[in-house]
Parts: C-alpha cells; sequence; structure tokens
C-alpha cells in the first residue's frame, strides 16, 4: 500500500515499577533521516532502536522520542564478606598488639574497607528492558504507519484525479493536432492566392510546404509517450509501495513531453491544452514528494 512520508505514532508498555512511552514523527525528506533522542539511562539500546525503525521506514525525516518513567525503585541487597571481616579484625588486632596504639574500629570502619559491604540488585537487565521498549516502538511504528498508510490512500486518489485531468486534456491535443497542417493549407492557399493573383499555384511547392509544416509541427511521438507514461504512473500508484523515487522520475519525463508539445504547437488550442496539462504535472509534482 502506498504510503505518505508525513506521520505520527505513539506507543507505550507499562508495569508497575515503570512506564515506557515511545513517540515517532515523520515529515517528507529525499531518504531516511533518523533522529534518536533516549534518556542517557537507555542511550545503549539507540543501535537496537534504529535498527527496528529502518526495517520498517524507508523515506522521510523520523524524529523518535523515547521516555523513561521509573514508577517503584528496584529492591537491592547488602552483602557483608564476614571472611573479609574477619580476616581485618585479625590484622587490627595484630596492629594494636604489635604498635600498642588505640583499638577504635567502629561499625563504620568497615564501610570504609574495600569489599567488605557490597550492594547487589538494581542493575538494569538490558534483555528485560529491550523486550519493554520494544514493546512500546513496535506499537508507535504500527500506528504511524496506518497514518502514513491512510494519507497514502488520499494522496493516490488525488493524484489519480490529475492523471485524468492530463488525460482529458491529451484528448484535446490527439483531436486537434492533426487539423492544424491543414488550415495551415488553407491559410496558404488563401494567401497565395492574393500575392499571385492570376497566376496559378504550383501544387507541387504547396504539397511541399504543407508537409514539411506538418512535420516540424507533429506531436505524434509526444502523445504516444505521453499516454504511456500515464499508464505507467497508474501501475505504479495501483501496485508499489515504495513509488516516491519512480514516480518522481516519471514526473519529469512527462513534463519533458509537455514542454515538446508546447514548443511545437502553432494552435492556440493546444497551447491552451499544453498549459493546463503542465499545470497539472506541477502539482503532481508537489505531492508525490511526500510520497515514500
Amino acid at each position: 500500500m502506498i504510503r505518505s512520508m508525513t506521520g505520527f505514532g505513539r506507543g507505550a508498555f507499562a508495569s508497575p515499577e515503570k512506564q515506557i512511552n515511545v513517540e515517532i514523527k515523520t515529515v517528507n525528506h529525499r531518504f531516511l533521516d533518523l533522529s534518536v533522542k533516549l534518556p542517557r539511562m537507555l542511550m545503549c539500546f539507540e543501535d537496537r532502536i534504529r535498527k527496528g525503525v529502518q526495517a520498517r521506514l524507508k523515506r522521510g525525516k523520523v524524529d523518535v522520542f523515547v521516555t523513561y518513567v521509573e514508577l517503584q525503585k528496584p529492591s537491592s541487597e547488602v552483602h557483608v564478606d564476614k571472611g573479609l571481616a574477619d580476616a581485618y579484625l585479625k590484622s587490627f588486632g595484630e596492629i594494636v598488639e604489635e604498635y600498642q596504639v588505640k583499638n577504635d574500629v567502629t561499625a563504620t570502619t568497615f564501610l570504609r574497607l574495600p569489599d567488605v559491604i557490597t550492594v547487589t540488585g538494581g542493575e538494569m537487565d538490558e534483555d528485560v528492558v529491550w523486550s519493554e521498549i520494544n514493546v512500546a516502538l513496535t506499537e508507535a511504528l504500527d500506528n504511524l504507519i496506518s497514518m502514513r498508510e491512510t494519507e497514502g490512500a488520499t494522496l493516490k486518489d488525488n493524484l489519480m484525479g490529475m492523471l485524468d485531468n492530463i488525460e482529458t486534456e491529451m484528448s484535446v491535443v490527439k483531436e486537434r493536432a492533426p487539423q492544424v497542417p491543414l488550415e495551415y493549407k488553407e491559410k496558404l492557399e488563401a494567401r497565395l492566392a492574393v500575392l499571385l493573383q492570376n497566376d496559378a499555384v504550383d501544387p507541387q511547392r504547396l504539397a511541399q510546404e504543407v508537409a514539411f509544416f506538418a512535420d516540424k509541427c507533429s506531436v505524434d511521438e509526444e502523445i504516444t509517450r505521453m499516454y504511456s507514461h500515464i499508464s505507467q504512473f497508474r501501475d505504479i500508484l495501483n501496485n508499489g509501495e515504495e513509488v516516491g523515487r519512480k514516480l518522481d522520475f516519471l514526473v519529469q519525463e512527462m513534463n519533458r513531453e509537455a514542454n515538446t508539445t508546447g514548443s511545437k504547437a502553432n494552435d492556440i488550442t493546444l497551447t491552451g491544452s499544453v498549459l493546463n496539462i503542465k499545470s497539472e504535472i506541477e502539482k503532481i509534482r508537489e505531492q508525490i514528494q511526500n510520497l515514500e
């Protein structure tokens, strides 16, 4: 399904201990430009978040915002290394006996001794936290993509309508173009009759002049290519997903055919239709800038 590059999605994970929110905002961009904003404690997950987004989005300027609220501090445990404490006490006793100093050892002393008292627990389990972040990230991406697809469907309908308008004008060009050389022939004969008065017009020379003019202003090839481009455009809209770059190229080709037709047109009706076609092509160009 065709997607717009503009959208917003939000996802969340909640437990008694924590609340994780992920918000993703996207706008149009030629390539995938990804920015991830995380709390410092979650910076280790940036690469995994990037890969998760890149797996599902191909184009657009993407801003990912992650918030983390700790609702309940994880419990910690204090451990006393009694064997090490006994060894320190024994050493203190030897110092007192050897140097005749005061033994002023208190419980506070042990708090300052390395490795006698250690605190465990409360550390982040990265695998668990990532699984929780991924729940919120997946929900946010699902909601974002759903919004982009909804807008993409609207864009597709608009583009189809513009293609219909171009076809309507092309039918005018197709019908009118063959009449231009015939009218030129009639006007040329009338002018020559006035200029030559009683002298006869050389029919062979006249035919050559008309043939040269007809060849010069012929837009048959441009008409054929324009209809082909319109058909390809519709096929891409109906069948494609990542269509933006393909359609951008196709619009350039359509504009080229319109310009060539306009430069060959020696008729006010053709010129009017070409101007209308170019106007619709420009509208299409603006619209497809927002397609993924």
